[in-house]
């Protein structure tokens, strides 16, 4: 219920419509519940007076009490609509915006299609049971006591049957409620499994085509499928056990009343306008316990997708920015001191381990090494993507942790070795880079990254739909506009993260040309051809997470087996200082 309470802290400028509309159900109610009495007088004075006049005048009214109740239902939807869809609306935008503040050591706890599941299905369920339940929750409360209250005073005697079926159905609810609780909970993790399937399968579905692997595919997603679809009638052939219960105890009930009311009908106990507007009590009575039932079965629900939508908005992001953070970057220096890293705390192995390395402003520096040597993991830490479990990672001479995270990221441009590009325009994805940038200075970017020789060629140019994830370019291209989009930031420190492996080698000549222009620049590229660091300044082997060794391409050369191994494998045919290999 806590989490209940919390997402209702949401409601903000829509509280007043759960008022409002909370009032207008209890109106409603009242006139709903003021017809029965008007039947029975009908009833016992107006029939049986034969007297059309009153029928006429009690009929005239109750037909007001019916079009008022109407008309306040109506309003009542328009507020009700207003009050849900507007907090899962503020709840959503809660959620993703968490979601930005992540670390990817955040991320790593959630699946992506969790996530989806969390901020669409779990917050659909918990507007639904606003939207449809506080209707219920208001008028089944009242209907309850007012109809037995009524009942009492109608005939006391026969409303002592409501004191038997009432703790029946108690003890069926209980009994539902206590059995279906759980499976709400696996019945979202179904749903995450399907959307998991279903993404990644959209995602690939390039690789599928191309490995002819439709009938696997089609194979995960029915299982998945067969998942949900199990759960789903599992935890609705308790859910609905509800109603049939309910109506046999509403039934016995109503052969009770009318059992009991005949024989006083007979010894002149009772009118008969009395039992028939008992009788509409007692269904609007069981009818208001059916629903309070209902309202048990929604909260159910709501708390196990209140429960996943407050697990995102408690994971606390675990890079932060420091209280007194820096909101400058003095310079493009880089220092390893002694750093440590693993991707969890309790991991047996580190991923990083004992990695110095000194980096001066504006130099150039190749990281080179072997699949799984963690290349991309040592320069992720340089903008806080990760937190070092050990040792400090500077950058112009301070701890990365003491800077302001946007400060430090704005200093740090990164090209990530998956290239991403957004839905849109080059122009809207090159903006990232640098939101007030005119067309000259996108341009420049472009050329730089020797992407204006294909823009030139597009009928658009900078304005050139992308398609979903730039599905209308090559890798290569991707390559290129993602290199521009970060030099448009004009960061002291630019990492490259093997982003030129789509791109042909004369083009990544013409792009290593370019970017030996930025002194001010600190350069990091890793690479897996030797061709792509063989003009640094220095070059770093990294072998199992350990720094192997540095030097320049004539000192590895000359030096280390290792970077001789690598330099025979991509050049073999070519020369060595003059020497056939």
């Amino acid at each position: 219920m806590r989490d209940l309470k919390r997402l209702f802290g949401f409601l903000g400028p829509y509280r007043k419509d759960i008022w409002i509309g909370s009032f207008l159900v209890l109106v409603e109610t009242c006139f709903e519940l003021f017809i029965p009495i008007l039947m029975a007088d009908i009833i016992d004075i107006g029939v049986a007076q034969h007297d059309v006049s009153y029928i006429l005048h009690k009929g005239v009214q109750m037909g007001i009490c019916a079009l008022l109740a109407l008309v306040t239902g109506l309003l009542y939807a328009r507020f009700a609509a207003r009050a849900s869809y507007g907090l899962g609306a503020r709840i959503r935008e809660a959620e993703y915006e968490k979601v930005q503040q992540y670390a990817f050591a955040n991320l790593d706890h959630f699946a992506s299609s969790s996530l989806v599941t969390r901020m669409t299905t779990d917050i659909t369920v918990f507007q639904n049971a606003i939207n449809g339940g506080l209707r219920i929750l208001v008028r089944s409360p009242v209907m309850l006591l007012l109809g037995i209250g009524l009942s009492f005073y109608m005939n006391a005697k026969l409303a002592l049957v409501f004191f038997i079926a009432a703790p029946i159905l108690g003890v069926v609810l209980f009994l539902i409620v206590r059995r279906i609780a759980p499976m709400y909970g696996r019945l979202q993790q179904a749903v995450d499994h399907l959307n998991g399937v279903v993404e990644e399968g959209l995602t690939a579905i390039r690789a599928v085509k191309a490995f002819v692997r439709d009938e696997y595919e089609e194979e995960k997603f029915e299982t998945v499928n067969q998942e949900l679809q199990q759960t789903s009638q599992k935890t609705f052939h308790y859910a609905v056990m509800n109603l049939p219960a309910f109506q046999m105890v509403m039934y016995t009930a109503t052969v009770l009343i009318m059992w009991f009311g005949g024989n006083m009908l007979l010894q002149s106990q009772l009118a008969v306008g009395d039992l028939t507007g008992f009788l509409s009590y007692v269904f609007q009575v069981m009818n208001s316990l059916m629903m309070i039932s209902n309202i048990f079965l929604l909260l159910t629900r709501s708390l196990a997708s209140a429960k996943r939508i407050i697990e995102v908005l408690d994971e606390e992001p675990s890079v932060t920015s420091p209280a007194q953070a820096r909101k400058d970057v003095p310079s493009g220096s880089i220092d390893f001191e002694h750093v440590s890293f693993k991707y969890k705390e309790d991991a047996q192995e580190y991923a990083l381990e004992d990695v110095d390395l000194h980096i001066k402003a504006g130099q150039t520096i190749g990281i080179i090494g072997g699949t799984g040597a963690s290349k991309s993991t040592l320069v992720q830490l340089i903008p806080r993507l990760y937190d070092a479990s050990q040792g400090r990672v500077c950058v112009g001479g301070h701890d990365v942790k003491e800077y302001d995270l946007q400060t430090l990221r704005d200093a740090v441009g990164i090209v990530l070795q998956k290239n991403v590009l957004f839905s849109g325009t080059v122009r809207e994805n090159l903006l990232w880079g640098n939101a007030d940038a005119d067309d000259q200075t996108l341009w420049r970017a472009c050329q730089m990254a020797c992407a204006d020789e294909f823009l030139q060629h597009m009928p658009k140019g900078l304005d050139s739909d992308l398609g979903q994830g730039g599905v209308n370019i090559s890798g290569g291209q991707k390559q290129r506009l993602c290199i521009a989009r970060t030099l448009l930031k004009k960061p002291k420190v630019l990492i490259f993260d093997d982003s030129t492996s789509a791109v042909d080698t004369a083009t990544e000549a013409q792009i290593r040309q370019a970017l030996s222009r930025l002194h001010d620049v600190t350069k990091l590229i890793i690479a897996q051809r030797i061709t792509s660091v063989i003009h640094s300044d220095a070059i770093v082997i990294l072998e199992d997470g350990r720094v192997h060794a540095i030097g320049t391409h004539e000192q590895l050369l000359q030096s280390d087996s290792i970077y001789q191994e690598i330099y025979a494998s991509q050049m073999k045919g070519g020369e060595v200082h003059g020497t056939a290999i």
